[in-house]
């Protein structure tokens, strides 16, 4: 039986909410001078970024990505483009909203768009970055690492992780990527893309055994 077919059994979920749990942040939300909507397959950061706009959380959106072989079929126009078409039918104001649809990874979402808002004169003392749920973390530790000089407050779709499964219909392809974050995480400060984060001993043996099982399509590759 493959991986694919096999059951999750109730101690590899165990295993995948406690990564879950670690990759949020749970910070307070607070106001912030602009917003980051990170791009990727979610469009549930788009709603999640128009709830935050709508409860007064910033002024300014920045919506930041390009395409990617694993959104270029559902977002052809390019991440931020269709998070933006999103936000606008959803009622965002059109000249709260600014475009970066050039990134393609966390680094260059958060970098890009900084240097879009020097370009334009505006130069934030605080930043909301808006993520999948299970990429709070490793937001927050890459902007640290670019972005220093500026408070970082991390927000997502409000999501439990079986809600999530059930949003993107694929319980395997989800632990994948909880999985493939924890290493990004735990690798990317190495490489100079982020600052370290502590990783909790239950955290680490969860990462383990998932990656024992199985659960390894979106690790890096060597």
């Amino acid at each position: 039986m493959s991986v694919k077919q096999q059951v999750i059994t109730d101690e590899q979920w165990g295993y995948a909410r406690t990564i879950w749990d670690y990759h949020q942040m749970r910070h307070d939300l607070r106001r912030c001078d602009v917003a980051i909507g990170l791009g990727s397959h979610d469009l549930g950061v788009a709603r999640a970024a128009v709830e935050l706009y709508r409860a007064g959380w910033f002024p300014l959106l920045v919506f930041s990505g390009a395409t990617s072989p694993t959104t270029a079929a559902r977002f052809p126009r390019g991440e931020a483009v269709h998070f933006r078409e999103h936000a606008l039918e959803l009622g965002v104001p059109d000249e709260v909203i600014l475009l970066e649809p050039n990134a393609t990874n966390i680094g260059q979402n958060i970098g890009l768009s900084r240097q879009m808002l020097a370009d334009a004169g505006i130069q934030p003392g605080s930043v909301l970055l808006i993520s999948k749920p299970y990429m709070e973390r490793r937001a927050y530790a890459t902007a640290r690492k670019v972005w220093p000089e500026v408070e970082v407050v991390c927000a997502s779709e409000p999501l439990e992780l079986d809600d999530y499964v059930s949003s993107i219909g694929d319980p395997k392809l989800v632990i994948d990527m909880l999985v493939g974050d924890l290493q990004r995480v735990i690798e990317y400060p190495k490489l100079g893309y982020a600052v370290e984060q502590p990783v909790p001993g239950e955290v680490h043996d969860a990462y383990q055994a998932l990656l024992r099982a199985g659960f390894d399509s979106r690790l890096l590759t060597p």
